[in-house]
């Protein structure tokens, strides 16, 4: 994830008391319920999600770095998704290749190694594991569907994050495919075992009308005052953690999104300890983490 740059930022946290709106009124501002979405939060503090996998830990957003939170005892994954040049959905945070593989040594003359510009085939021959540690030598970019299967055999959940989709037109029905495909789009795993989150708010808009019934996220900090709108078509904002305060947290959880529930709030990248609880104090829903266990270890969620 990368920060909202924006305005809508300042506006969040100048004057959050005064913008507070009564939970009355927020309730009104948002659409009945159309159908049951179940939060994902299953203990008393927040829901602890290791982002990218346990990224810290194992090269992330790669079947490793998934088994690896399952290991240390994490149900909620974080990941990311690009498309390649052939329509291929695969599992990667940045738009291009050079950070997380040896693309350039593959294939030097490819510049600037961007992921709409090779094949998935292209990309299965990389190396997505020994930038972060040579035992990972030979780790590969999954494609979606076999981040997804991994994801059921560990018996994991998922907040899914699809990448720019302004450079991918048309990426919000490919996931969908996938996510069909592969089971995900049954009444047990949308339920309770899938959040889908993107920056983009036209994105967004576009997923909760193509499938109303799955949770969603919008990654930024709105202001208060823009929180009745997005409550019409997510069902999380979800804020890096410097951004929130208190009075913001508790004027998103005010509000009831497109499915008759309380708004909630996951913060990321959460990785020192006192961040952590200073964001659990706040109220937070989730946290989102490249270090799972340190999160675990100061709010005292076991996931």
């Amino acid at each position: 994830m990368y920060a909202r740059p924006a305005a809508a930022t300042a506006a969040a946290l100048l004057g959050v008391g005064a913008l507070l709106l009564p939970t009355t009124t927020a309730h009104a501002a948002a659409p009945r319920s159309t159908g049951a979405v179940q939060a994902p939060t299953e203990t008393d503090g927040p829901l602890v999600v290791a982002h990218r996998g346990a990224s810290a830990y194992a090269p992330e957003n790669t079947l490793a770095a998934i088994d690896k939170a399952r290991d240390m005892g994490f149900r909620w994954v974080e990941n990311d998704v690009q498309r390649t040049k052939d329509g291929e959905l695969v599992i990667m945070h940045d738009d291009n290749l050079k950070r997380t593989t040896n693309v350039e040594e593959v294939f030097p003359d490819r510049a600037p190694w961007k992921v709409a510009d090779f094949t998935a085939a292209e990309i299965a021959k990389l190396d997505a594991g020994s930038w972060f540690d040579a035992k990972y030598a030979g780790t590969r970019v999954p494609t979606l569907e076999q981040y997804m299967n991994r994801v059921e055999q560990n018996h994991q959940k998922l907040v899914l994050e699809v990448k720019k989709p302004e450079l991918y037109p048309g990426i919000e029905q490919d996931t969908l495919r996938v996510l069909e495909k592969t089971g995900w789009l049954d009444r047990k795993h949308v339920k309770s075992k899938l959040v889908w989150q993107s920056f983009s708010e036209e994105s967004m808009r576009k997923v909760h009308a193509l499938r109303p019934d799955i949770k969603k996220g919008f990654l930024g900090t709105p202001s208060v005052a823009e929180l009745p709108e997005y409550a019409t078509f997510v069902d999380q904002i979800n804020a890096r953690h410097t951004t929130i305060s208190h009075g913001y947290v508790a004027a998103i959880q005010a509000m009831r999104g497109p499915h008759g529930k309380p708004l909630e709030i996951f913060t990321w990248t959460v990785d020192e300890a006192a961040d952590a609880r200073r964001a659990a104090g706040y109220g937070v829903n989730g946290i989102i983490s490249n270090k799972p266990d340190v999160v675990r270890s100061a709010v005292g969620n076991e996931d």
